[in-house]
């Protein structure tokens, strides 16, 4: 594995306009993208979180996914982070991982979050997604995923890990960010992979307030960047295969995990 060079970004996200959204992740991307792999966005980045996705849901071939497929073209740099996409009168929030080259992979987030209603309205994916770029194996998912280590569980098979960096790309409120925070370590941690949450930040068109809190953490669990609490943000950082690599040949936890299948409804 060569080294990851990420920029993430823990935006305010202007409710329910996508173009509006587009724009300011522009500006960002444009200035601070050069010699970067990979450019990690919100879930949700083109709207925020309503509740009626109807009236803002694209589909993959509308302005958002051509949006990402320029900008992917222009800085050499896969882009992903989700949004609403419609499929007939079928509802997904969709991550989509964008190549310079203009192919791209999609996850339908699997845990809808239910407390929120989003079950009513946005249709549950059933298939995990992994991702290669520089030798890394990337594993991307969607906020509410977060909380629930079967889905998120690594394999060791064949020598191999499944996966060697894993993403939670949200819109997770402030009123519940120590879990996110926990979480993501633990992820780390029981996984042997990186973890990278990214977050947005201030108040949507609901009221609901976020506080951010994006971080990068090691296999260790140790936090090696955070972007600042409560204010827009993007970082750049470089994740290193070797010290992964190093920290899995010496502990191994891989060998010793459990084998087991998932079923999805």
């Amino acid at each position: 594995m060569k080294d990851l060079e990420i920029l993430y970004i823990q935006s305010n996200l202007a409710w329910e306009n996508p173009m509006q959204n587009r724009e300011n992740f522009e500006k960002i991307i444009q200035g601070q993208a050069q010699g970067c792999d990979l450019i990690v966005l919100p879930e949700t980045f083109t709207t925020g979180f309503p509740v009626d996705p109807a009236p803002v849901a694209e589909t993959t071939d509308g302005e958002s996914l051509q949006w990402m497929q320029r900008l992917a073209a222009q800085t050499g740099a896969v882009i992903t982070g989700s949004l609403l996409l419609k499929e007939g009168n079928t509802y997904f929030n969709t991550l989509i991982w964008m190549r310079p080259g203009g192919t791209f992979e999609r996850y339908d987030k699997r845990h809808v979050f239910s407390m929120g209603g989003e079950h009513k309205r946005i249709k549950a994916g059933s298939r995990p997604l992994v991702v290669e770029l520089k030798g890394w194996k990337i594993r991307p998912m969607i906020c509410y995923d977060l909380r629930f280590p079967v889905w998120s569980k690594n394999r060791f098979e064949n020598g191999g890990f499944g996966y060697d960096l894993a993403i939670y790309v949200a819109n997770w409120p402030a009123v519940r960010i120590l879990a996110w925070d926990a979480l993501l370590v633990a992820r780390a941690i029981e996984n042997q992979a990186f973890v990278l949450g990214v977050n947005r930040v201030g108040l949507d068109g609901l009221g609901n307030s976020y506080n951010g809190h994006s971080k990068l953490v090691d296999a260790k669990g140790v936090r090696i960047s955070e972007a600042p609490e409560n204010r827009e943000a993007s970082v750049r950082v470089s994740l290193s295969g070797k010290q992964l690599q190093k920290f899995r040949n010496k502990f191994n936890v891989g060998r010793d995990w459990d084998r087991f299948t998932i079923e999805t409804l």
